[in-house]
């Protein structure tokens, strides 16, 4: 079993967002300062237990049949959410269900039904191209989540012409614990600003991949990196221009981050916010913080 030290802090990602180019070399030291700011705020913390006792999705809960969709119309329902039920939704077959970690250990969560399930993937309207929905069942899938790979609950929704089921995890996520840092304010600042999501964590761990928020008139957003024993720190900025948080036209790109050592159950922060950095599909919700 894990002790608590063990199970604090080890990877923060601190993403600031550098808006003035002139500036952005003298504003590392801040940034690192920041970053070393909210590690040692997780780092034994209540907040850094509750995380490593709990379940996080770190890695799509909604996972299409297997080698993918066949065509562009099938792409595009699937991007749109347009689906159509024939048949029942079958009952829960029962209150909870467990996941179970590749490195031991499990926890037990409630279920959620069959109908939650379809309408979070289901949400599209409007005509065609829809997928069709021939049969619900459970089953189990595995992704990655904040304590390594998990194998988990999921409902296995059969499509019309694919020989594998597109699945649906059937748990969600623990509920957030309270961070032990504020925020660094209610609003970006030319040094800093809220990430927008952690896309994906790599198989190896090696590499994690984040959506960056830059302006349109700046060069777009770069990544440095600073690893600890604890931690590892992304600082994100936008580089290319010199007259202050460009926020016009606010952009998004995905950035990729190579890491010394492997992930496995460390926690991802986002500097600005002092918050783990949500996990969340384009198309789907992150979990939120009361």
């Amino acid at each position: 079993m894990r002790t608590k030290t063990e199970r604090a802090v080890n990877l923060v990602v601190l993403l600031a967002l550098c808006t003035a180019a002139a500036g952005c070399d003298g504003d590392k030291d801040d940034r690192e300062a920041r970053a070393r700011e909210v590690a040692e705020a997780w780092e034994g913390s209540k907040a850094a237990d509750v995380w490593g006792a709990g379940y996080y999705p770190m890695g799509d809960v909604i996972q299409p049949p297997a080698g993918g969709f066949h065509g562009d119309a099938d792409k595009r329902a699937y991007a749109t959410e347009k689906f159509v039920l024939r048949g029942e939704l079958p009952a829960t077959p029962r209150k909870d269900g467990q996941v179970r970690w590749e490195s031991g250990g499990s926890l037990t969560l409630p279920l959620t039904d069959a109908r939650t399930a379809y309408e979070s993937v289901a949400r599209g309207g409007g005509d065609e191209p829809r997928l069709t929905v021939t049969a619900v069942k459970p089953g189990e899938t595995t992704l990655p989540t904040s304590r390594g790979p998990a194998t988990v609950p999921a409902w296995l929704f059969s499509l019309e012409g694919y020989d594998t089921p597109l699945k649906r995890v059937a748990l969600a996520p623990s509920k957030l614990p309270v961070p032990p840092v504020k925020p660094v304010g209610d609003t970006p600042t030319d040094e800093l600003a809220p990430l927008g999501r952690l896309v994906e964590v790599a198989r190896d761990g090696r590499s994690v991949t984040v959506m960056a928020n830059h302006g349109s008139c700046d060069d777009g957003p770069a990544v440095d990196v600073l690893e600890t024993s604890d931690g590892v720190v992304l600082s994100a900025y936008a580089v290319g221009t010199k007259d202050g948080p460009c926020t016009a036209d606010l952009r998004h790109e995905e950035l990729t981050v190579r890491l010394d050592r492997p992930v496995a159950d460390r926690i991802l922060l986002d500097a600005y916010t002092g918050r783990p950095v949500p996990y969340g599909q384009p198309n789907q919700p992150s979990a939120s913080w009361s």
